[in-house]
């Protein structure tokens, strides 16, 4: 069991960032109670929707509302994904919320903030990441490429959602009276990510270009290299120590280019002569090469193989579903490694029982 058990934490489900954070909280030992709404999309066995238990209400309808609220009663936390006002528009905002329970703590993502601007603007983490200054700052020196959606929704949202809500649990378990309202921006949050990058910045280490600093591939041995199997290596040699190992296991140890790593002057050449040998043989071979080496050097996996990794595999990171492997729960707690939170069959019915619900609304709340 995780150490949040006993904790119950209400999700009005949405989508992204904020089913990614209740998953976190449900591996982790929280009991999530998920509040469904028809034509939401969503994907087929989704594990991020794991270890809930769904109920189907139609929040506009005073019963099934009201039912809401009793929950809440019973809850330490909530999750709200929507767009600022909108549960307020129901009946269900703050005010209404602590009213029932003084000590829930709401959790709010968005995109842009529950006020300012462009608070009502639709968005996507591409939008979130635009905004913050770092999409700027990542992929080819040609155009801005998003690295997926990984950074506004879930490192910038669902982690800084789920960092906040955690910190005012703890400030409600020492004793305070009231939970607070944790305002979750995605704009922020990404921002907040590329902390070390405002940073270099501000010193003269950040170029504004793209592949032209010291992280994002500019550095000569900081990047990908292709092998002549067509296959990828991945370099990160930025210390001196590091740097070492890997230029003399490329037989450049001795090589005067190399002789100041993070001269941008010959970054380039450099580059260059370092592709050129990696071209030369197959990955397998580098791979052999830097075994044993700190050196900095790892293969660039496709998502198909990533899970049969041996040091995955000796730690588990990795879990098998009847789709397919997914990620394991992390982080874990010393060596023991949480299993994905699954949801009992029955839970949702007998919630409702418990709650003394008549069968027309079970029926209705627990449909398929």
């Amino acid at each position: 069991m995780g150490p949040l058990k006993g904790m119950r934490i209400i999700e009005l489900a949405g989508m992204g960032p904020g089913p990614f954070a209740a998953m976190m909280l449900a591996d982790h030992g929280a009991e999530i109670i998920r509040i469904e709404r028809d034509g939401r999309l969503a994907l087929p066995n989704d594990p991020i929707e794991r270890g809930r238990t769904t109920l189907k209400l139609d929040l506009r309808d005073e019963a099934e509302r009201e039912l809401l609220l009793r929950l809440v009663e019973t809850a330490d936390a909530l999750v709200d994904p929507y767009r600022p006002g909108r549960i307020e528009a129901l009946g269900l905002g703050p005010a209404e919320l602590h009213a029932r329970n003084p000590r829930l703590v709401i959790g709010r993502i968005t995109g842009w903030g529950q006020r300012g601007p462009l608070s009502q603007r639709a968005g996507h983490d591409i939008d979130y990441l635009a905004l913050s200054g770092l999409l700027s700052a990542t992929g080819s020196e040609e155009r801005p490429i998003p690295p997926l959606n990984l950074v506004a929704d879930y490192g910038g949202g669902a982690m800084m959602l789920v960092f906040g809500m955690l910190a005012a649990l703890l400030e409600v378990k020492g004793g305070a009276e009231k939970g607070r309202v944790v305002d979750a921006a995605m704009s922020e949050g990404a921002a907040l990510l590329g902390t070390i990058a405002f940073a270099m910045r501000n010193i003269g280490m950040w170029t504004g270009g793209r592949e032209g600093n010291l992280l994002d591939g500019g550095m000569a041995l900081y990047g990908t290299y292709r092998c002549s199997d067509g296959l990828w290596l991945a370099v990160g040699a930025l210390e001196p120590q590091f740097a070492g190992q890997f230029l003399k296991a490329l037989g450049l140890g001795d090589d005067p280019l190399f002789a100041q790593p993070l001269d941008r002057a010959r970054w380039e050449e450099q580059r260059e002569t370092i592709a050129e040998k990696i071209a030369a043989e197959p990955r397998s071979h580098w791979l052999e090469v830097f075994e044993g080496r700190d050196a900095c050097v790892a293969p660039v996996l496709k998502l198909k193989e990533a899970p049969r990794d041996p040091h995955h595999v000796a730690r588990g990171s990795f879990v098998r579903t009847p789709d397919g492997a997914v990620p394991a729960p992390a982080p874990r707690y010393g060596d023991e490694a949480l299993p994905p939170a699954r949801t009992e069959r029955d839970a949702a019915r007998k919630l409702l029982e418990d709650f003394g619900c008549d069968e027309a609304l079970i029926e209705k709340a627990t449909r398929a």
